[in-house]
């Protein structure tokens, strides 16, 4: 399956790195180690954005969904005020692969099973990984799919896979997410199920009739789903197929 569309931004000047630090979920210190994968949030604490962060020297690489690129940019942009700070395009591609890292690469922080991400200025070759599969198998969500404007990023396992942290101080959006870390307990969320039978994607899930949540990415008789825990204890329904919670 092809990668979907990215865009590289390169993110320069001296207030770089605490222009970051204020608005995105992890700890851009992190950087040292390798990639770091963040989100930038609402004041409300609903998902913008998610993104993978690189060094580059004294900047920072951005690797965003080409679909949302020009409104973290904007985004980004109205944050900046009188920061020292510069967004532009990179000029580079994303090249992935499963296979044994090249020495420009580093690993996916989200899961070992993703593999490793390199940005070259040459656009990479034909990819058959199916990626939908792999990121079913791990609960990895995506935007445009798990990942929406109404999505609140505990809900969608940002903490499993690495894309928060509740030590770092504030942010945009650090509120709402640590009450939601510390002050209650998750209801609703990211879930893998079995599908059996005939259901596309975006199908509602149903329980005795009752809403139980939202069919998202399949691959195979596996599933992403959105799901209220409390209705999906045992099978539920969506269009002709059978639904059964596996993790």
């Amino acid at each position: 399956m092809s990668t979907p569309p990215r865009r590289i931004l390169r993110i320069t000047g001296r207030d770089t790195h605490d222009f970051l630090q204020g608005l995105i979920t992890n700890d851009i210190t992190r950087l040292d180690a390798g990639l770091v994968y963040a989100a930038m949030l609402t004041p409300q604490g609903k998902y913008l954005a998610d993104f993978f962060l690189k060094a580059d020297g004294d900047a920072v690489l951005l690797d965003v969904d080409g679909d949302l690129a020009d409104m973290l940019v904007q985004r980004l942009t109205m944050y900046k005020l009188r920061a020292d700070v510069t967004i532009a395009d990179a000029g580079l591609h994303l090249h992935r692969g499963t296979d044994a890292p090249p020495t420009d690469a580093l690993p996916d922080p989200r899961h070992a099973a993703l593999g490793w991400r390199a940005y070259r200025d040459v656009p990479p070759q034909s990819d058959d990984t199916d990626w939908a599969a792999l990121r079913v198998a791990h609960m990895i969500p995506t935007s445009g799919v798990e990942l929406t404007p109404d999505s609140f990023i505990l809900e969608m396992g940002f903490e499993r896979i690495g894309g928060v942290d509740f030590r770092k101080g504030c942010y945009v959006g650090q509120e709402v997410t640590a009450r939601m870390k510390h002050k209650t307990e998750l209801r609703k969320g990211l879930a893998r199920v079995a599908v059996s039978g005939e259901a596309t994607a975006g199908t509602a899930i149903t329980t005795d009739g009752k809403p139980a949540g939202t069919l998202l990415t399949r691959a195979g008789d596996e599933a992403l789903a959105y799901l209220r825990y409390d209705r999906a204890t045992g099978e539920m329904q969506a269009e002709g197929a059978t639904i059964t919670r596996i993790q």
